[in-house]
């Protein structure tokens, strides 16, 4: 038997736990939710990273699909209830593959009947817009963990690519974790700066997650998890979910990356612009300097790190498909899990270990967070704090 027959064969006993996905944006994005365009019962490739084919053959058995919105969005919150509803359109459409799930008993439920455990994330504080009474309105919905910021701060906690505002997290933002807590959301440190990293495991008494972010250690982003956040994970009893997109795992990536925003910037032109006048001098540039290729090999890398650092118990996978542009080599789709599992087992990783990274890790900080929110519940209301009354 090779690695990649081992691999499959594992995951059909421990499916992977996909920490994060963009799906939902995707289909607003690219089909105004219009599921008949974009069914994925079939194969969408040139279209998308995930359908529910591919989900089966690369061994998915949980998916938290992020109900992201940009944080200029108009009215962040209203558009993370379509989101939500998008969420809830697929799992009414595709019930014999995708299960509703908001505990980690729904999730080993939805593994012993052959079905894709579904989740909610949301991406970004933003989208409870400073009101505690809207989060746990997310909560109610089914939302099951919120990353504190995305690539922009929020009023109460810094992001890892703005500039520092809080130095981590406020009064309120503390709050904010602590009704997290007390709801059993997962605190997702995702896109924080890491002040609001130390900040968040300062105030959580609950296991926290990164969703989808590797190792600093290994590339210099500052999307990535310094050594000393975690080594922090044990104690928190946190799990870190590898995530795959080049520009965050790979240095020569991150350095490209670099030298082409600079190149926009050069020609007069904002780095995230996609006009065509902007996508030519882009192309330009990249046929110069190519693109430099991610593969399985540097995911492995983040892990093999993170494993040491942080230990084998705290460790998940969360790959950020259709929410990047560019995949690794191998990792394409939501179809290459198995080639990843192949080659940390080449690499002498145990099947005992690779369930935790897959399934039992994952499984466990939601039913830990659960958990302590029965625990607050009985001790604590809701908190009706607001900003105003916290950080004014």
């Amino acid at each position: 038997m090779t690695n990649l027959d081992e691999a499959r064969a594992l995951l059909r006993e421990f499916p992977v736990v996909d920490g994060h996905n963009d799906l939902p944006w995707a289909l607003r994005e690219k089909a105004g939710y219009d599921l008949d365009r974009l069914d994925i019962a079939g194969h969408q490739h040139g279209h998308l990273h995930t359908d529910i084919p591919r989900l089966r053959a690369g061994g998915v058995g949980a998916q938290y699909w992020s109900v992201y919105v940009p944080a200029e969005q108009p009215d962040p919150v209203a558009a993370t209830l379509e989101q939500i509803d998008c969420v809830r359109q697929l799992l009414d459409r595709y019930q014999a593959d995708l299960a509703p799930a908001l505990t980690a008993a729904d999730m080993e439920a939805a593994r012993g009947e052959g079905r894709i455990a579904s989740l909610m994330g949301a991406e970004g504080g933003h989208s409870i817009a400073n009101s505690l009474g809207t989060l746990r309105g997310l909560y109610a919905l089914g939302v099951r963990y919120m990353t504190l910021t995305h690539n922009s701060n929020v009023d109460w906690a810094d992001s890892a690519t703005d500039t520092p505002r809080a130095n981590g997290l406020t009064a309120f933002g503390r709050e904010v974790v602590r009704e997290m807590n007390r709801l059993g959301m997962l605190v997702d440190l995702s896109h924080v700066a890491p002040s609001t990293m130390r900040d968040a495991l300062d105030a959580s008494t609950a296991p926290v997650v990164f969703s989808h972010s590797s190792a600093r250690a290994v590339c210099d982003h500052p999307r990535n998890i310094p050594d000393d956040v975690l080594e922090r994970l044990p104690a928190n009893g946190g799990v870190a979910m590898v995530t795959f997109v080049p520009k965050f795992v790979l240095q020569a990536a991150v350095d490209w990356t670099a030298a082409a925003d600079e190149n926009m910037r050069a020609h007069g032109l904002h780095h995230l612009d996609t006009t065509a006048e902007a996508m030519k001098v882009h192309r330009a540039f990249e046929e110069r300097t190519p693109r430099p290729i991610a593969t399985v090999p540097v995911i492995a890398d983040h892990l093999d790190h993170m494993r040491e650092v942080a230990g084998i118990d705290h460790l998940g996978i969360g790959g950020d498909y259709d929410g990047t542009a560019f995949t690794p080599d191998g990792l394409n789709d939501v179809s290459g899990y198995p080639n990843l599992l192949a080659e940390l087992l080449d690499r002498g990783w145990s099947k005992a270990d690779l369930a935790k990274l897959t399934w039992q890790n994952s499984v466990r900080v939601l039913g830990a967070a659960e958990d302590v929110a029965r625990d607050l519940q009985s001790k604590q209301a809701p908190s009706n704090a607001t900003i105003g009354s916290l950080d004014g």
